[in-house]
Order: structure tokens, then sequence, then C-alpha cells
């Protein structure tokens, strides 16, 4: 099964590599003449006379997805095929049924209005509409709003972000039909001695290097020498005689 970091790197590829139109009805069709011609005389959403004129108008090399149909022509196996019927994505293939967008949700495991804790490649739905989130705050969805393609917004529930609409969603799931890989732990990194950092070492490793030589005494002589930097300078001391 493809996994959730698969799907969302497809979902991206299309948003932003391949001409697209949102055509109701469509998991991924190339609109070649034949195609046109079937999606312009099946749907009263495509039948609508600025609707057909737009089909009519498009390209040969481009795909035609509605919202739901683009979550299922992905994970049908489209790839943008342009001498296959629907793009290289094969009907109800991969255990992954002809759902509705409200059927999609309802399948989902791990539904949720909070959409801090969300994950790639899940889900997001609000009444008629679903995209897939794709991380960094950016959700992939064919609509036919702004660029009447699919194309990459802003998840608003978490946030705008400059150069993309932004859209507020209802819920979100995980798919029961791709595998969620639990996101890599970034490492923490061990932090380097800035420069002053490094500076403050050396000054103590030559205090140091005085005590060892004697210019500071020894017992309370050397703890009222030294005052508050004692304990720094005697750990240096004992960790350059290797006590």
């Amino acid at each position: 099964a493809m996994n959730n970091l698969e799907l969302a790197d497809k979902a991206i590829a299309v948003a932003k590599n391949y001409k697209t139109l949102y055509v109701m009805g469509c998991f991924g069709a190339p609109l070649n003449d034949k195609n046109k011609n079937r999606y312009t005389h099946n749907n009263a959403y495509n039948m609508q006379a600025s609707r057909t004129k737009m089909i009519n108008s498009a390209t040969a090399d481009t795909f035609g997805f509605d919202c739901v149909c683009f979550v299922k022509g992905l994970l049908w196996g489209w790839n943008g095929n342009k001498n296959h019927i629907y793009g290289g994505a094969e009907y109800c293939s991969n255990n992954v049924p002809d759902i509705s967008t409200e059927g999609l949700i309802s399948v989902c495991h791990d539904v949720s209005t909070d959409f801090s804790n969300i994950q790639v490649g899940e889900v997001v739905w609000l009444k008629g509409h679903v995209g897939l989130y794709v991380g960094n705050g950016l959700v992939v969805e064919c609509t036919p709003a702004w660029k009447n393609c699919v194309q990459l917004t802003a998840l608003a529930n978490i946030g705008t972000k400059a150069g993309y609409n932004s859209r507020r969603w209802a819920k979100h799931g995980k798919m029961p039909f791709i595998e969620y890989k639990k996101p890599t732990p970034t490492p923490t990194p061990t932090p380097q001695p800035t420069n002053s950092l490094k500076q403050l070492d050396n000054a103590v490793t030559v205090v140091a290097n005085e005590v060892i030589k004697g210019v500071y005494g020894s017992g309370e002589k050397r703890k009222q020498a030294l005052g508050e930097y004692y304990r720094v300078v005697q750990d240096k001391v004992n960790k350059i005689l290797g006590a």
C-alpha cells in the first residue's frame, strides 16, 4: 500500500507539474476530444455553458479532476499518462472504492476537529469538499475556486501563508487505504560553543594553570581569591590534572 508521504508527494507533484482543470466526476482523464465530449454530456455541472467552454478550451495535455476524484485518482494509480483514458488510474483498484466526499471522511479513522495534531497525508473535509494535507501548513485540493484546478492552499485552521489562498476545514482523518508513517523526530543539535564561550573557557584555563603553579595558594585562601569562580576553575584544574 502507498504510504502517506508518498501520497503527499504525488499530490504536490500534480499541483506543481501538471496542467489540470476542475471537471466534475473526472478522476484524471486527459482532456482529449473524446473525453471532452464525454464529460460535457454526462454531468449537469459540466453541462453549464461556462464549464463546457472551459473544458472544450483545455489543451489535450490537461487532466480533469474534481475534489474527491483527485484523491481517488491518486489512490487508483494515476500517473499522468496522456495515452490512458484515465491518465493511468484504474477504476476502483488497490481496494479503494468509488466513494463520495461524505463517504470518504466516514471511513477515516482518528477523525478530529482539532487540527493541531494533523499528519501528512490526512484527508481534510468540509461538507461537499475534500483535500489532502501535505505538510508545512499546506493542502492540495481540486476546486473551481481561485485557480480552477488542482492547487496548493493554506490550511487556515493552523494559520495563513503568504502567497497561498486559504481555506478553513471542518474535520480531518486518516484513510484506511494507505499506511501512515510516524514522522521521524528531528534530532536536537548539540550546541556549539560561541566565540564568547570559547574565550571564557580559554580564560578559565589560564587561571587554572596559575592555580596549579600556586599563584592563588590553597584551601580557604584559594577559595577567597577565586570567589564565585572557585568551582568552575577548580573543575578545570581537576580536568587538567586528570583527577
